[in-house]
């Protein structure tokens, strides 16, 4: 059973430090930059920042203004669940009588695997394929570790739901 909890620790603890990274990182999406005699390199675009060379302020279409704010909001509340929930497990770890389950830290990893589906779904279907001067772009590093992160998050709060205190 110690073994148990000790695992779904460090993965909770991985799945919060993943989303950080996911998070603030701008590597979303990543292409190769081309003008039409050079080639400038990788460009890389997250939900902050579009990087080329030099980093400036992400400018989205107005129409994608509202989208581009949601998916930030979102990723950060699946942040602040994930950290709230992290803290939840420790105070019901040494506070909850035997026997019982640990239902408020899987409600909150079940709130904070839902923010990261709804963020990272409405990156996927407005900014996929989207990076301004560039070809070829794909996705970077930090849109996967954020749908890594959706699995274990929900892994996590099964788990949660599922344990009982022994």
């Amino acid at each position: 059973m110690l073994v148990l909890l000790a695992g779904i620790f460090v993965v909770h603890i991985a799945t919060v430090i993943m989303l950080f990274v996911s998070t603030i990182a701008n590597v979303w999406m990543v292409g190769s930059s081309w003008n039409s005699s050079y080639h400038y390199g990788q460009a890389s675009s997250g939900l902050w920042l579009f990087c080329n060379r030099t980093c400036e302020q992400l400018s989205v279409s107005s129409g994608d203004e509202a989208s581009l704010k949601a998916v930030q909001a979102f990723m950060i509340l699946s942040i602040i669940f994930s950290v709230i929930g992290l803290v939840m497990f420790i105070v019901q770890l040494f506070t909850l009588e035997k026997g019982k389950r640990f239902y408020m830290t899987g409600a909150i990893m079940l709130v904070c695997w839902l923010c990261i589906l709804v963020g990272v779904s409405i990156y996927t279907a407005r900014f996929t394929g989207r990076l301004p001067g560039t070809t070829s772009s794909h996705h970077g590093y930090c849109f996967i570790l954020a749908w890594i992160c959706f699995c274990f998050s929900f892994v996590i709060s099964i788990l949660y739901l599922v344990l009982r205190k022994k």
